[in-house]
């Protein structure tokens, strides 16, 4: 049976890409801050019929936190086959580019950021065992350069300057990973997951959890002909105008 972690899987887009790769026949990894809330998913899944799921206390902005969901996933597996980077943070949205503070900036890149690369570290070594490894990043289309560089374009008045800098940052990582891995089975990409109605985004969004786990899943599904050190949106979108994010 191939396995899976995702991390922020306890709700939301995380526990929706968990439930959809559990479908698929994946043994799949509930990395959670909090072990309860994890826990408290997997009761959820379990009484879904979905009982290949297994929760597992993951904070990717604490190393120890990462070094001892290594060490508990690699009592129970030699490979993993996919990693969905999935925990991330918005940060306050009334930060400027002028006034954010470091503190502000390096709070979201440590989970948005400096998270996926320790947790991707850690894990590339039991990833390298499997015959067709995939790691899906969960970016944003608000992180592309291309766009955002229309400063009259009125659709894109909504900006948030922290954790836009933090996704492109990921984007980037990205690239360069799947570069360096481009000779091997790897298939690394950076993927948006829409618009997607959660607590992330207030419960607003054109896209709903389920629709947003398809997309990621996507790719963690991909063949080996299929696209790495890309990234890919389905749902391209501008800001609402009302956006509470």
């Amino acid at each position: 049976m191939k396995s899976a972690l995702v991390t922020g899987a306890n709700k939301g887009i995380g526990l929706e890409v968990a439930k959809q790769l559990a479908q698929q026949g994946f043994f799949v990894y509930l990395g959670s801050r909090k072990l309860e809330s994890g826990e408290a998913a997997v009761q959820q899944l379990c009484a879904a019929g979905l009982t290949t799921v297994e929760a597992v206390q993951l904070d990717v902005t604490k190393p120890e936190s990462i070094r001892a969901a290594r060490a508990a996933i690699g009592e129970k597996t030699s490979v993993l086959d996919v990693l969905v980077n999935n925990a991330g943070i918005s940060g306050s949205m009334s930060q400027t580019a002028r006034h954010a503070t470091l503190e502000q900036l390096r709070t979201v890149f440590e989970t948005n950021l400096f998270g996926v690369v320790g947790v991707t570290q850690a894990f590339l070594d039991l990833l390298e065992k499997a015959s067709q490894p995939r790691i899906v990043n969960v970016s944003t289309a608000m992180a592309s350069l291309t766009t955002y560089a229309d400063l009259d374009n009125r659709n894109f008045d909504y900006r948030f300057p922290v954790y836009q800098s933090s996704k492109t940052a990921l984007n980037m990582y990205t690239v360069n990973l799947a570069h360096e891995l481009r000779d091997t089975a790897f298939k690394v990409n950076a993927v948006c997951p829409g618009y997607t109605k959660t607590d992330f985004t207030g419960h607003q969004g054109t896209s709903t959890a389920e629709e947003a786990g398809q997309r990621l899943v996507k790719y963690a599904l991909l063949g080996p002909d299929g696209p790495t050190g890309q990234y890919f949106s389905e749902e391209y979108f501008p800001a609402p105008a009302n956006c509470p994010w």
